[in-house]
């Protein structure tokens, strides 16, 4: 009976200091900074004012807490459910920090924040994240070519971009199928995504981009050979 009202007493706990971040973070509010911040995203989204530094000393130990447990998905939506965007950057950071420990299983439930609130700030996180469970996971590879025709933009940005840090790791024959999926595009987001994600393998394996690069430059768009070809 103890141990049970001792465990009821520490999910209490938690779910209050879940509560207390959010409190602490609204009593910092800068709106002074909130304004430049939103203004910065093109007025996506309302900020509360956080600096990341700021931002990362609120929350460290938090934070550090919550990467030695499993996945609290609920509060990671609680945190997408909240309009200042601060809550969705912590929930990036709970996410990062637990990324070795994410499966196949939490694909969907990524998927799912990728087309919330979606804008480059978040995507740019998302793409590192699946990257690494396909890194492990390859069955997740088919999802990600299915991602990268899908009507949502920012899922193909994520698609075109999950394998970044890869280097020698990267698998060239999937992220030409990929990029290929995305040729003739008008979108910017995706255009700089092809480009950013040829220059990165570059830096690894230059011939083989400057061969992508003269297979289809015709239907490249300008930007992203110009990205492309930073290092070459």
């Amino acid at each position: 009976m103890r141990e049970a009202e001792a465990a009821t007493d520490c999910a209490n706990d938690g779910e209050a200091e879940k509560m207390d971040i959010f409190d602490t973070f609204r009593e910092h509010a800068n709106p002074e900074q909130a304004a430049k911040m939103s203004a910065y995203m093109r007025d996506q989204f309302p900020f509360i004012g956080l600096p990341t530094p700021e931002r990362k000393k609120l929350s460290r130990e938090f934070i550090k807490a919550a990467v030695k447990a499993p996945v609290d998905w609920e509060f990671i939506f609680k945190c997408w459910e909240q309009p200042e965007r601060e809550f969705q950057y912590m929930a990036m950071d709970c996410l990062t920090g637990q990324k070795a420990n994410l499966t196949t299983a939490d694909v969907p439930r990524i998927r799912e924040l990728a087309v919330q609130k979606s804008w480059w700030d978040t995507i740019d996180g998302i793409d590192v994240i699946i990257g690494d469970i396909a890194l492990r996971f390859p069955e997740v590879n088919a999802t990600l070519l299915e991602w990268s025709v899908d009507d949502d933009f920012w899922l193909r940005r994520i698609a075109i971009d999950h394998q970044l840090r890869r280097k020698d790791k990267t698998d060239a024959d999937l992220l030409e199928r990929i990029i290929v999926n995305n040729l003739g595009q008008s979108e910017f987001f995706i255009n700089k995504a092809i480009g950013w994600s040829l220059r990165e393998y570059s830096k690894t394996n230059p011939d083989w981009v400057r061969g992508f690069i003269e297979r289809h430059r015709g239907e490249l768009a300008a930007l992203s050979v110009r990205e492309a070809s930073k290092y070459l």
